[in-house]
């Protein structure tokens, strides 16, 4: 009896030590900065044999363990490998964030981080650190007409605002480093004030889709990005210096970035640019001359539990305003835009004469963020910004030196966001922002302000997720906007009574005077935003999506109070206190296939903007100042269609042909006709050729193509001339015709030592010095746009 007593003891003994080694350790293995997964990572208990591997989903799964304490091993192609200690308790779940090292400085190369797309159903491009540093001589607005469907808003060479389907300035949000741009962009002429060098990668994101950055990117959101800091003991940086023959000049930016094991870092980047009055193929654009200086700094430590970061920045750009553009009386202005060449044509010079305009940008930013384990990561931001804008008009004193316009905007600003990390097939974010703003126009210039003082108040909360269910991927998301401002303006009391505003709007009124009124307009406006959309993974090469896009966006003080002569516009402006709020509302559709030789992207989308605000000439005004336009606001019922195409084939190993088609046609649906300055369809075509056996030789020969914009409203005007005693016509809406440009890239790449390398580009830009005038250029009426531009550039990585 004692014998099967004892043998039962055993046989119970033996089945419980097997149950509780049955349990199984799960999870993912994820990169610490963007959250993506990693396929592939090894993991290995240590002091046993027993190893698994990540799939590819980063998804990794340890079976038949014990209750005990383990340390894993874990490792993954460019990552430091770490030990980790789990406790097993039961079928444990434990995720994993590996340092992915994104710069391999042994060979010397420099890469920007790996992309990590900002929606699941939007469309969105991205410029890579390349094309950025390409374009490093240019502006942002430059570099981002290398995408399909952005296109620019013009004021000659120097002055660049991005145009995203269409559509530009306050219904394009920019992002940069986290911070919402704030830059007084509401004018045409009032380009980011961005320094494109210190960007390590730009994500368009085509729509309001991105509603973490604002409800109000009814065109679209641009995301600016640094380049990401290995968590190592390293040093790297880089040089470039550009020449330029069209505008004799060039440009100088350095950068430099230390970080250490224990997480610390610190980054500088510097920009110089110069560069004399550009040209046209026939002539000199006088009075075209910039200037740029450009410097941000940037020291922080980044952990794997927590990070902490501050930087500040400064953007001082001078840039001359075409001086053909200005006029002193009616006739000087029929003639100026009726005449095939400018009327003021100077010898070459790298002076920066009025009209032109100097802009000043700071920002003070201070940024932190926590990691909880299994849960998610909880971020946090404040930030100053300081925006001077000066604009200096041709006064009849040419001793008075003072700008005609004086406008300096101050924002403080700051959010909190968390990010859901704990279920891999869950996205999920939310956050709240504030912001106060200070608006003042300095009085001693003399001229009557055309954007009154005012402060600006806003709050806002969004929530946004997604959802993997196998080859589907649903995205919603939800933002509420509050926004108020509070002016103090004075009136004209004829405008104020002749636009009703005495009837509408009396409880403003603070004071009456001989001819003027003043005013202190209160407004509140309450925008709800949202987007839903669907992705189906037809197979490992195909991609279809679906994006529905709701913003709200609030007139902007410009639309609001603009009252007088806008002076680097040449124009007058008024603007209207009745307007209401924009309401849009976008589908977009986005079919991707891509394999190891063709990739292929069609975007169609269709735009259904209520009470869009758009400006437009009404005639012309004589002034003290001299003869200018009339421009005036107005709300219509807009529709926006069109489509994006991405095409590229790599014909061989070493030959590769892309190709970018888009169009998008306006529509004013109130007045059954076509809206004003909606780009022209454009296709890009280019071949490219490399021969990595010759220092990585590339040539590249790209066909830019822009068709004449057929669409366009007739706005026309009659001026007097008063010598003649006759009425002429001023033709301002005809577009110019279609054009067709040739541009050369090439670069080679040569080995310095063994840390660094030196690369050497040659790039010309219209080829065959074309003669041309691009719809979307404001100064189109008054002269050609730029000739050919032979660039030499070279680039030093270290």
């Amino acid at each position: 009896m004692k014998f099967y007593l004892w043998l039962s003891i055993a046989l119970l003994s033996i089945t419980a030590t097997a149950q509780e080694c049955s349990y199984t350790l799960s999870g993912y293995i994820i990169d610490l900065h963007d959250n993506e997964v990693l396929e592939e990572a090894t993991i290995i208990i240590v002091g046993s044999e027993r190893s698994v591997t990540t799939d590819a989903q980063g998804k990794y799964v340890i079976t038949d363990l014990c209750e005990d304490q383990y340390t894993l091993q874990v490792s993954h192609p460019a990552c430091e490998t770490q030990l980790v200690k789990v406790t097993v308790s039961g079928n444990t779940t434990r995720t994993i964030n590996m340092e992915h090292h994104l710069e391999s400085l042994g060979d010397v190369e420099i890469v920007a981080h790996a992309h990590k797309s900002k929606s699941r159903t939007a469309t969105e491009s991205v410029v890579d650190h390349n094309l950025l540093e390409n374009n490093s001589a240019a502006s942002l607005g430059d570099a981002l007409k290398n995408l399909s469907g952005v296109t620019s808003l013009n004021t000659g060479n120097s002055v660049v605002k991005p145009v995203i389907q269409g559509l530009h300035s306050s219904r394009v949000v920019l992002i940069t480093e986290g911070t919402r741009l704030q830059d007084q962009e509401w004018g045409v002429e009032h380009a980011p004030n961005i320094d494109v060098n210190a960007a390590g990668e730009v994500t368009v994101i085509k729509g309001a889709a991105g509603l973490q950055y604002g409800g109000d990117a009814i065109g679209g959101t641009i995301i600016i990005e640094p380049e990401q800091v290995p968590v190592k003991d390293t040093l790297f940086g880089r040089t470039i210096i550009t020449g330029a023959t069209n505008g004799r000049g060039g440009s100088l930016t350095t950068s430099l970035i230390k970080s250490y094991n224990n997480g610390w870092y610190g980054g500088i980047n510097g920009t110089l640019k110069r560069f004399g009055d550009f040209e046209a193929p026939d002539y000199v654009l006088s009075n075209t001359a910039l200037y740029e200086r450009d410097l941000s700094v940037r020291i922080g430590v980044n952990k794997y539990r927590y990070g902490v970061e501050a930087s500040y920045s400064i953007f001082d750009k001078e840039s001359g305003i075409l001086r053909s553009s200005h006029v002193g009386n009616a006739a000087d202005l029929s003639v100026a835009i009726n005449s095939q060449e400018p009327f003021v044509v100077e010898p070459f010079t790298y002076d920066i004469n009025a009209p032109r305009q100097e802009v000043q940008h700071q920002i003070a930013k201070l940024k932190s963020f926590y990691r909880f384990d299994n849960f998610g990561k909880l971020s946090a931001q404040v930030d100053y910004q300081r925006n001077n804008r000066l604009e200096f008009d041709i006064r009849r004193d040419s001793d008075d030196l003072r700008p005609s316009i004086d406008l300096q905007l101050e924002t403080i600003g700051g959010k909190i966001d968390f990010d859901y990390t704990a279920d891999n097939t869950i996205t999920a974010k939310v956050g709240i922002s504030g912001r106060y703003q200070d608006h003042f126009p300095d009085p001693v210039t003399g001229v009557r302000r055309l954007i009154p003082d005012y402060q600006g108040y806003d709050f806002g909360i969004y929530a946004l997720g997604s959802k993997d269910f196998g080859k589907w991927t649903i995205e919603a998301g939800a933002r509420y906007d509050y926004n108020r401002i509070n002016a103090e303006k004075f009136y004209i009391t004829s405008l104020w009574e002749a636009r009703e505003y005495d009837v509408n709007f009396a409880q403003f009124v603070v004071e009456e005077f001989e001819n003027q009124i003043f005013v202190k307009p209160e407004f509140e406006y309450h925008n709800f935003s949202a987007t839903a959309g669907a992705s189906y993974e037809v197979n490992d090469a195909t991609t279809v999506s679906l994006n529905y896009a709701l913003a709200s966006r609030s007139p902007n003080v410009s639309e609001l109070f603009s009252d007088g002569l806008h002076q680097s516009a040449a124009r007058l402006e008024l603007g209207d206190l009745s307007f209401n709020q924009e309401v849009a509302n976008k589908i977009s559709l986005n079919f991707t296939r891509s394999t190891d030789t063709w990739s292929f992207t069609i975007a169609p989308f269709a735009n259904f903007i209520e009470d869009f605000i758009l400006i437009e000439p009404t005639g012309v005004q004589q002034t003290l100042r001299g003869s200018f336009p009339v421009w005036e606001y107005r709300q219509t019922q807009a529709r926006l269609l069109g489509f994006d195409i991405d095409n590229n084939v790599q014909v061989t190993d070493r030959f590769e042909f892309s190709n970018q088609f888009s169009l998008v046609k306006g529509k004013d649906v109130t007045f059954d006709n076509a809206l004003i300055n909606v780009p022209s369809a454009s296709t890009r075509n280019s071949v490219t050729y490399t021969m990595p056996s010759v220092n990585n030789l590339k040539l590249s020969l790209e066909s830019n193509y822009v068709f004449r914009q057929n669409e366009f409203p007739d706005t026309n005007f009659d001026v007097f001339l008063p010598e003649t005693n006759t009425t002429e016509i001023v033709d301002i809406s005809t577009p110019p015709d279609a054009y067709h440009l040739l541009n050369f890239r090439s670069s080679i790449d040569f080995a310095i030592n063994d840390k660094s390398n030196l690369n050497v580009g040659l790039m010309v830009n219209n080829l065959f010095d074309t003669s041309y005038r691009e719809y979307l250029n404001r100064q189109r009426y008054f002269a050609d746009d730029l000739g050919r531009n032979v660039l030499l550039q070279l680039k030093i990585n270290y």
